[in-house]
């Protein structure tokens, strides 16, 4: 199935909610272009509002080489967003970034043609003169790449608040992946934004969440299906893999009300072993049951695991699942195991279903999912 279908598909699910847990390389930006081409309105108008890698890339550091560094900062590409600039202030920005208790400060850097909208941010920390308390210099400095992901985002959300933009494509919201290169607890801290920005638009818009992060998608899953407003969202979310096979696109229903991630990922394996199609991006997915498993048991290392499924030289095994699950498999380059490897794979999968004994059930097919009525 095409993302054009599968977009489609989404538009005509019934439920206003639906979290989209997606493979790598699946196409998730892919999907929410299509979606947009496939709900515009008359005259090709947008009717919702999108935050996904075209969000993100609008965002262009520059270093400032020239001056040393000097003057560094974080760039904003015109788009048809600037219009909309005018709207925000710094303390907007502030607002949703109060819970990610950030260490820095920053500034707007305006167009000269207030029209423009912002031109950059400068991020920096105030240096006192010791010799005179009140000069205060702003020394500008270069934010991590976590922090540049959660400022963007809060400038998304503010920007959501920006009257002319998302007041008028009133239609929903589609966000994708805003959680990269984050730590846990910011992912749970994103989580908590986008069920605060479900909670207040639920009655006039619908939602499309996509992640490639299961932590991401498992908290909103179970603040919707099991947290204390429950009773408001549990009939009106749809959870749903994206996955790739042979080429093709598929979206898949989550049949249980709870999502268990490493029965998934088992599944996943079970079936690429089964049909003899282990590649070596499979070692990722081994890579993250082997960690899921090692932190149920309260160990920090996966190695542990290893040794209680009969590993004997876990080091070396380990060491070979975290280079093939770091390999960049996902720039479609030639992922095809040797058969030393492939030996290497079969016996930590085996020893895993041997040793834990889960019960694994064959995914699903894809299916349709039910258009309105």
């Amino acid at each position: 199935m095409s993302h054009e279908l599968i977009a489609k598909e989404l538009a005509g699910v019934k439920e206003p909610i639906v979290l989209v847990y997606a493979f790598n390389a699946t196409g998730k930006t892919r999907l929410s272009v299509a979606y947009k081409d496939a709900t515009k309105g008359p005259g090709g108008l947008h009717a919702g509002v999108y935050f996904n890698a075209y969000s993100e890339d609008l965002f262009v550091w520059d270093n400032d080489p020239e001056n040393g560094e000097t003057n560094i900062q974080l760039d904003i590409r015109k788009s048809s967003l600037n219009r909309f600039h005018s709207s925000l202030t710094e303390d907007d920005i502030r607002v949703k970034l109060h819970r990610f208790r950030p260490n820095y400060r920053f500034d707007f850097i305006p167009h000269e043609n207030p029209e423009d909208g912002i031109k950059a941010v400068m991020f920096f920390s105030e240096i006192t003169d010791p010799e005179d308390p009140n000069k205060v210099a702003k020394v500008p400095f270069k934010i991590s790449r976590g922090e540049e992901r959660i400022f963007v985002w809060c400038f998304f959300l503010a920007l959501f608040d920006a009257e002319g933009w998302a007041d008028t494509r009133s239609s929903h919201f589609f966000i994708d992946d805003p959680v990269s290169s984050l730590d846990d607890h910011n992912i749970f801290i994103t989580a908590s934004t986008i069920y605060d920005l479900i909670d207040e638009h639920l009655d006039k818009r619908r939602f499309v969440i996509t992640t490639h992060h299961i932590g991401l998608f498992s908290i909103l899953s179970d603040m919707m299906k099991k947290g204390e407003k429950s009773s408001k969202f549990e009939k009106k979310v749809r959870l749903c893999t994206l996955s790739l096979k042979k080429g093709e696109v598929s979206l898949e229903n989550c049949r249980n009300d709870v999502f268990l991630y490493h029965l998934r990922l088992l599944q996943v394996l079970d079936a690429a072993h089964a049909a003899d199609e282990v590649k070596a991006y499979h070692f990722a997915l081994l890579r993250q049951v082997l960690e899921n498993i090692a932190s149920f048991l309260g160990v920090g290392q996966f190695s542990y695991v290893l040794n209680q499924i009969g590993i004997t030289d876990t080091e070396e095994v380990a060491s070979i699942v975290n280079m093939l699950s770091h390999k960049k498999v996902y720039y479609f380059e030639s992922d095809e195991l040797v058969p030393d490897t492939k030996a290497i794979f079969d016996k930590v999968f085996l020893g895993i279903k041997e040793k834990y004994q889960f019960v694994l059930h064959t995914p699903a097919p894809a299916s349709r999912t039910p258009a309105a009525s």
